[in-house]
């Protein structure tokens, strides 16, 4: 009898930690998709500070940064969770590519190492996802080999995945597109920058980590 009583208690006591662990959501997508922009859309609104600078050229990120104990609260529920976005995705990165946004030989070497590495500490960091939040342009063809490795990658793991459909504002945005590309997952329009459904987004959240 008490070693029934033991073992309920350390159940318990197990279940307990459990409940109070952080998630960790991870932004994950190919360069210039909005994944810190969507970062600092969801700290801006629930930390009330940015997470990340963005810049039109591609991997401004290239460290993986992460934001702890942000608290989402809709309808009467709370989801608490790690933030990590990381850096984007690539199959290829040139240094050459850096030298048309008037970068210095040497700047555009040291920025392509750094994105090589980043891009290497993105995919190891899958391991320790609960949760990812694949970010997309909308304005971009999906059909692409890095897509299709992200997205594999995250299915080989089975991690929950939900689909951001990014830039919706701007006129080029085919989110159609992107769900014909993967209709396994679900799919938010978005614009991160502007804040456009938004709320929708939270909600898929919520339904994310269940």
């Amino acid at each position: 009898m008490a070693i029934f009583k033991f073992k309920n208690f350390m159940g318990w006591f197990s279940s307990l930690f459990k409940k109070k662990k952080n998630l960790k959501l991870g932004l994950y997508g190919p360069p210039n998709g909005g994944k810190t922009t969507l970062a600092n859309r969801i700290c801006l609104d629930w930390l009330g500070e940015e997470m990340g600078s963005v810049s039109n050229i591609e991997h401004e990120t290239r460290e993986i940064n992460v934001k702890e104990r942000i608290q989402i609260k809709k309808k009467g529920k709370a989801l608490s969770f790690n933030l990590v976005d990381t850096p984007g995705i690539a199959t290829k990165i040139d240094y050459e590519d850096f030298l048309k946004h008037k970068m210095s030989k040497t700047e555009a070497k040291a920025r392509a190492k750094e994105a090589t590495k980043g891009v290497i500490e993105a995919i190891k960091w899958l391991d320790n996802m609960d949760a990812v939040v694949v970010v997309l342009d909308s304005t971009v063809n999906p059909y692409s080999q890095v897509n299709i490795t992200i997205i594999g990658n995250l299915a080989a793991r089975n991690i929950p995945v939900l689909l951001v459909a990014n830039k919706i504002d701007l006129k080029k945005s085919d989110v159609k597109k992107i769900a014909s590309a993967f209709p396994q997952y679900k799919i938010v329009g978005i614009s991160a920058q502007r804040g456009d459904n938004i709320e929708e987004f939270y909600d898929e959240l919520f339904k994310l980590v269940k």
